[in-house]
């Protein structure tokens, strides 16, 4: 009959562990600070909230130009804004006005 010794090896006991500790290092770094991780979701919320305030003031901005046109266009045409808009392009006021530009 055959027997076989193996002598007690240390090294042998700690290869799954370290795979394993290796394997979860891994995949623990990159769901943090990969390009889908924790920070990355943080940064496009961040990203987010300023494309939200930027798509309120372009809105309103739009808002206010559409006004603008509906009161100069066809048949509506009013005469104060028809007036405002002759004056800012003739660079042109009357003598008593005060005149301030919003840039």
């Amino acid at each position: 009959m055959w027997t076989r010794h193996h002598k007690n090896r240390k090294f042998g006991r700690l290869v799954l562990p370290a795979v394993t500790i290796a394997f979860l290092g891994y995949f623990g770094y990159h769901s943090i600070h990969g390009d889908y991780g924790l920070k990355a979701g943080e940064k496009l919320d961040v990203l987010l909230a300023t494309r939200n305030t930027e798509l309120a003031s372009l809105v309103h901005a739009r808002k206010k130009l559409e006004t603008q046109v509906r009161l100069l266009s066809d048949g509506s045409l009013d005469r104060d804004m028809m007036d405002e808009k002759a004056r800012y392009q003739l660079n042109m006021s009357k003598p008593n006005e005060i005149v301030i530009f919003n840039r």
